[in-house]
């Protein structure tokens, strides 16, 4: 009964999800569907706004390499991905293919979400740098802070239970404890939506109405008036022991169309000044660091550039809203315009950091580092689309020869890293040993995805070759008289 609910409640996920995409695609069976691939890929690129490498057949092989492609974007979000295999995938097996797509719909839309939740509130995250906002508001709103701030030391799913609570005490008697039997009685998604929209449940009539009753009011209303994809049946939760997956992927849809509502212009300058302040403070930080650690060891200063971007990260969690809304669009406020431009200096600045420490490896690391590199950002680079078939068979035998001019150093440098020493005539570490481990994961990555490169490069020059023959054989196809013309033609081919 489990899986049959959650096979019906992930499908309708799906589903809403790759509405948007172009063209839209429906799922009619999960198991058969994702066994080609491209069902995975056009869902990972609607939820992640990424442009995937895929292959355009249905063969065999070609549903293998896109699987793959897809585990191996999910693995890069660090996802990870516990007895999920592509064999699996392809033979349609319902627990892998479950479990895949749950763990698709926790960090793309369940965990998403529960990190702004500290952005629901109109006053800035505690999480913020104290110098982003001294305003009496901030001060008068210390306990809301402190308890936006207790959240962030729980998970998402305990996240999203808290927000379920918080819209469901507003309204006495309804109790929600947690993602299971909390919701049978169907009360929780009526007191949230009287929360979100009120006006649009009596909760006094419901508590007088069967389980069934009420959750089918609850599904006809969020699908009408919230416009929220109905994932769920009466009888999927009115049961002794409701699925706890489907009810948190139904939930989650509640906290998106909360998270949707219309602002204020004057909230979201206020957001958009806050952001801009934050960042403003990033730089500084970012500067001080750099002239501080001028003197410094190697590994010292890596350490700090990893302590800054750790502690970064944690911080941009609460302006993450505010710094994606409009990012895409021509038309920006001034406040938006100087938000982004903030935005688009301290990460160039990082960036450049990175690299110069990159540079700074010492030998043999450093030309490891450059290897590394260039050999990632040939996987990374999409095929060349070229019109002229000749001109396309010269550029791909020209990577192919150059790929393979890399991959032949691949032992020797994997080798060199292993055996490096990290330690000084001191005896302190020359490198951190987190770096030494970024550098093994990526020729792990390297070795995984070095096969389906090479053979892209050989499609592609394959497919120049073939498209230079056909055009040959359409301008042979007509009389050329002598017997010394076709010779010499052929002769010249």
């Amino acid at each position: 009964q489990r899986e049959f609910t959650q096979k019906k409640t992930f499908t309708s996920w799906i589903n809403s999800i790759l509405a948007k995409h172009t063209p839209p695609y429906v799922v009619s069976d999960l198991y058969t569907d994702i066994q080609q691939g491209h069902l995975l890929l056009d869902l990972l690129e609607v939820l992640s706004g990424q442009h995937l490498p895929r292959e355009k057949g249905f063969n065999t092989f070609q549903c293998r390499s896109n699987i793959e492609n897809a585990l191996t974007f999910l693995k890069s979000r660090s996802l990870k991905l516990i007895n999920i295999h592509v064999a699996d995938i392809i033979e349609g097996k319902p627990s892998i293919v479950l479990g895949l797509i749950w763990t698709i719909i926790f960090h793309f839309h369940i965990e998403e979400l529960a990190r702004t939740l500290a952005c629901t509130y109109n006053q800035p995250s505690p999480d913020c740098p104290s110098a982003v906002d001294s305003s009496p508001k901030a001060n008068r709103s210390a306990k809301k802070s402190a308890k936006i701030k207790e959240r962030w030391k729980m998970s998402a799913t305990k996240a999203l239970l808290l927000w379920a609570k918080e819209q469901c005490s507003l309204h006495g008697s309804v109790s929600v404890t947690d993602f299971k039997s909390s919701w049978r009685s169907g009360l929780a998604f009526l007191a949230i939506i009287q929360t979100l929209r009120p006006g649009l449940v009596d909760l006094e009539k419901a508590k007088a109405r069967s389980n069934k009753e009420n959750l089918k009011e609850a599904f006809r209303i969020a699908e009408l008036e919230l416009n929220i994809p109905r994932l769920l049946e009466p009888e999927d939760v009115d049961t002794v022991n409701p699925d706890e997956k489907s009810i948190m992927t139904y939930v989650a849809q509640f906290l998106q169309y909360s998270k949707n509502l219309p602002e204020s212009e004057e909230d979201m300058q206020e957001k958009v000044r806050e952001a801009v302040g934050w960042l403003a403070e990033q730089e500084k930080k970012l500067a001080k660091l750099l002239v501080e650690t001028e003197n410094e060891t190697y590994c010292q200063k890596y350490k700090e550039m990893m302590s800054f971007m750790e502690t970064f990260n944690q911080e941009k969690i609460p302006f993450l809203p505010v710094l994606s809304s409009k990012r895409g669009e021509a038309e920006l406020s001034e406040g938006q315009q100087q938000m982004r431009e903030e935005w688009d200096k301290v990460i160039s600045q990082m960036n450049e950091w990175k690299a110069k420490l990159d540079q700074m490896l010492p030998s043999p690391l450093d030309s490891i580092e450059a290897w590394l590199q260039e050999v990632e950002r040939l996987q990374a680079e999409d095929l060349p689309d070229l019109q002229d078939p000749f001109k396309a068979m010269s550029v791909f035998r020209e990577i192919i020869v150059i790929f393979k001019g890399l991959m032949d150093c691949f032992d020797s440098h994997l080798d060199t890293l292993q055996s490096f020493k990290n330690e000084d005539e001191k005896n302190m570490p020359l490198v951190l040993p987190e770096k030494l481990e970024e550098m093994k994961r990526r020729f792990s990555n390297i070795c995984s995805t070095n096969p389906s490169t090479f053979l892209e490069y050989h499609y592609g020059l394959c497919s120049a070759i073939a498209n230079e023959v056909k055009l040959k054989l359409n301008i042979w196809d007509v009389k050329y008289g002598a017997k010394e013309s076709v010779e010499s033609l052929l002769e010249n081919w």
